[in-house]
């Protein structure tokens, strides 16, 4: 298995994401029970017309920025806004392209997605919406990023840092848990497991401990 660059070594990282199947299971479950199924109605009709056309445009950005609940009174807002749409979908279907290239590992394929992304305003910093974007390219294979994921990982103890690349390697950290988690993750995405660190980080309350008993989904 090839664990994420942040991740640590030999026989540590075996124990601490045993640790963490113990926490993603129940988030998982409450984040199912809690959030409105209708919720990712929006980023599931971005996705669907990105398996079409091939590409996003500024509409689907748009819709995505409402879906993320991100600020639209930003600079970045003004400079995508004033690009055309020909060339905003020129850019976002070369990063589809590469986040569904099967040719290249979940972690390959995000990091190259992602450099593509980093040429629209409002891209070049930050991983939210661009793993938004990302995600809606390839919901099978990409997840969301946000604050609340970062804080779920640091109260997890799983390392991942801000420098560049962060993107890449989320997704190898998740590429490896699900890998690590066959027994408990059966028919689990990258993005069942982004939505248990955003549950985890929107509620701190969430145990962060082993519990032997709770292994399995309500």
């Amino acid at each position: 298995m090839k664990k994420s660059a942040d991740t640590p070594n030999d026989e540590d990282f075996a124990a601490l994401y045993d640790r963490a199947w113990y926490t993603l299971i129940p988030a998982r479950a409450d984040y199912l029970a809690d959030v409105s199924p209708h919720y990712d109605e929006v980023l599931h009709d971005v996705a669907q017309r990105t398996e079409h056309t091939g590409s996003l445009g500024k509409t689907d950005i748009a819709a995505l920025v409402v879906w993320k609940r991100l600020s639209a009174q930003t600079r970045w807002v003004t400079e995508l806004m004033s690009l055309p749409d020909t060339h905003v979908r020129a850019v976002t279907e070369r990063a589809v392209t590469a986040v569904r290239d099967t040719s290249l590992t979940r972690c390959e394929a995000a990091r190259t997605g992602r450099g593509i992304i980093a040429e629209l305003p409002g891209f070049r910093t930050g991983d939210a919406l661009a793993s938004a974007v990302l995600t809606a390219a390839a919901p099978q294979r990409m997840a969301v990023y946000d604050r609340r994921v970062q804080y779920a990982l640091d109260t997890l103890g799983l390392p991942l840092t801000p420098t560049p690349g962060r993107y890449g390697r989320y997704l190898q950290l998740l590429d490896d848990l699900l890998h690590h988690g066959r027994a408990h993750a059966d028919g689990w995405t990258a993005r069942d497991i982004d939505t248990a660190l955003y549950w985890m980080g929107a509620n701190p309350h969430t145990p962060a401990t082993p519990d032997p008993d709770h292994t399995t989904s309500r």
